[in-house]
């Protein structure tokens, strides 16, 4: 037999195929292995899934898989017409700790597949002019750190928290209602920085009003940042994204953002936001306009016991295709138990 091996989604902060609503209530530390036939292959966000049926002493047992998102398996060489109902097929998955027939999908093998290309670094381009920050930008992954625990283990690792940031991450139940995930909800600025590996970041310059637009791919956030002088509104008025004004320094574009909603979990661990968080980020040209660096501040007195700071690198990618996320409301809510 001749069969495909892929991993699902490659990253250096996000392990495979994981990285949304948490890797809480999963037995990473189990990885069951089992042969059976595709009984149906779901192309949407937040995840594709594969239900894959099995036979355990006789009786069938439905796997509902959990994979990455269309975005990065497109990346990989996937289509919706990658599986079909009826492929043989064997997995390696992590269960869930409830006993439920739901895991998330490590590797997958298929009968008479097609090769799955990884995730490559984009290829250098040659040099700017025009010192514009508008086009699409994803992150170096060669220079980043790997967390244990992926998207998670890098918010466990550099945020420091108050009584009442570990009190409700010690409350939430990641595979509840409580997720805001569940409802398609997103997580606002630093997520679309943090989750630039994965996920492309656009930036397109409106001179009517002036103002810069930060898109990314995660969630389809949009965000635009006025650079007209207006200040912050009265902090009673609170937005999803937050309110962001921009400013110049020097060649350093210096994004301020307030006034953001209340969020049960914008950094995926339990840790909740609220009216006192502000994010400060920074953008600046580097290596003849190809690269950029990227830098966020973010302080949250309420839950957070010192401000958090991380920069990295982002590379000038115009032959990347920004999809769309298109959370579908169905397939977001299948990990609530």
């Amino acid at each position: 037999m001749k069969y495909l091996t892929g991993l699902l989604l490659a990253g250096v902060l996000i392990q495979p195929a994981r990285g949304h609503h948490s890797d809480a209530g999963m037995s990473l530390d189990t990885l069951l292995a089992f042969e059976g036939t595709v009984a149906a292959f779901n192309w949407r966000n937040p995840h594709v899934y594969v239900r894959v049926e099995t036979d355990v002493s006789g009786q069938p047992i439905v796997w509902e898989l959990q994979m990455g998102t269309t975005n990065g398996l497109t990346r990989r060489g996937w289509t919706r017409e990658t599986l079909a109902v009826g492929d043989r097929v064997r997995v390696r998955a992590h269960p869930a700790n409830d006993g439920r027939p739901y895991g998330v999908l490590e590797t997958i093998d298929r009968e008479g597949g097609i090769a799955l290309a990884p995730i490559t670094q984009p290829p250098a381009e040659p040099a700017r002019t025009g010192g514009t920050l508008a086009g699409t930008w994803r992150a170096d992954v060669t220079k980043l750190v790997a967390y244990p625990g992926g998207y998670d283990g890098f918010f466990r690792a550099q945020l420091k928290l108050t009584d009442a940031g570990r009190a409700a991450e010690a409350a939430y139940d990641p595979l509840s209602d409580e997720n805001p995930e569940s409802t398609c909800i997103g997580r606002p600025t630093p997520a679309a920085i943090v989750s630039s590996h994965l996920y492309l970041l656009g930036i397109e310059i409106d001179n009517d009003p002036q103002a810069i637009i930060i898109r990314s791919e995660y969630f389809d956030e949009e965000r635009t940042v006025y650079l007209d002088g207006r200040q912050h509104p009265d902090p009673s008025e609170r937005f999803r994204t937050g309110h962001s004004i921009g400013r110049w320094e020097g060649d350093t574009l210096v994004v301020d953002t307030r006034n953001f909603d209340d969020h049960r979990s914008p950094y995926q661990i339990g840790v909740p936001s609220g009216a006192q968080k502000h994010v400060v980020e920074r953008y600046r040209l580097i290596e003849r306009e190809t690269r950029m660096t990227v830098e966020f501040m973010l302080e949250d007195p309420e839950y957070l016991a010192e401000p958090m700071t991380h920069s990295r690198e982002l590379i000038y990618s115009p032959h990347e295709e920004m999809y769309r996320f298109n959370c579908d409301p169905d397939a977001t809510r299948r990990f609530v138990r």
